[in-house]
């Protein structure tokens, strides 16, 4: 019989993922508006695992950073680098009217948290608007993220579910416990085969290549995105990021491997369609 939580994740699940792919597919402004949902959110529960450890991220222009560099990964309106530099001169002049334990691990917390949060969830911007609006395959990014989500949970369920029957070598004990090599390779090689079968589907745009290559960086990052999370979370104290989302955890649990996959993803689509 089912327990309490798994009938509230799958519930959860039904309702969050029709909304997620419709607003996938749409693209634009909707999508926008998801991801930096998202990404304030995580923020949020980044902060309050970091504020754990008496490390106190600089909130207020920690969230206008995040938005900036999300909004810029859309619109365009400034140069990386300008924006980098507009961003370190708010955060650290932010810190000189604040008062909280060490000022050196606000300011790294508040940085890191502020580009690992913002860069990531600005990639998934910049790989769903990657075809243009007005072109005939603007839906192809759509799709790309859709698979990629959809290969993520792939991955750890084949890990999870194949690491619990035969996994007997411990992957990052000290991170993860439970966590094993039989399983990490079982995701991997699910990865891979998953983005193949979304080949096929949906991503006429891709060639063969494309599809094996994001199925390996979702089946290699994807599944550190996840220790790394666990890495702070341990660090911080904390079983989830959050209660926000029921059954589930928090935001930055839920995404945590996408928020390691799509940097190179994007990444991997910028630089080839240059070549």
């Amino acid at each position: 019989m089912l327990s309490k939580n798994t009938i509230t994740r799958i519930v959860v699940s039904l309702a969050a993922i029709p909304l997620i792919v419709l607003t996938c597919y749409a693209g634009g402004i909707y999508f926008l508006a998801l991801m930096l949902l998202i990404a304030f959110l995580s923020f949020h529960e980044f902060a309050g695992i970091t504020g754990k450890k008496n490390f106190f991220v600089n909130v207020v222009p920690g969230f206008f950073a995040v938005g900036a560099i999300i909004l810029n990964f859309y619109f365009k309106f400034s140069g990386f680098a300008e924006l980098a530099l507009a961003i370190l001169l708010i955060i650290l002049t932010g810190e000189l009217f604040r008062n909280r334990q060490s000022a050196i691990a606000n300011l790294g917390s508040t940085f890191l948290g502020v580009f690992y949060i913002g860069m990531a969830i600005g990639s998934a911007v910049a790989v769903r608007e990657f075809f243009p609006q007005d072109g005939p395959f603007y839906n192809q990014g759509g799709y790309i993220i859709i698979s990629m989500l959809a290969t993520i949970w792939i991955c750890d369920s084949a890990a999870f579910f194949i690491g619990s029957a035969y996994g007997k070598h411990k992957l990052f004990p000290r991170v993860s416990p439970k966590k094993s090599w039989e399983g990490a390779v079982s995701g991997f090689i699910f990865s891979i085969i998953s983005m193949a079968a979304f080949k096929e589907i949906l991503l006429e745009q891709l060639s063969w290549t494309d599809a094996v290559v994001i199925g390996v960086i979702v089946g290699i990052l994807g599944q550190a995105g996840d220790l790394v999370e666990s890495l702070l979370k341990r660090d911080g104290g904390v079983k989830d990021s959050s209660v926000l989302i029921p059954g589930h955890g928090g935001f930055f649990d839920r995404f945590d491997s996408f928020l390691f996959t799509a940097p190179a993803v994007y990444l991997y689509l910028y630089i080839t369609r240059l070549l």
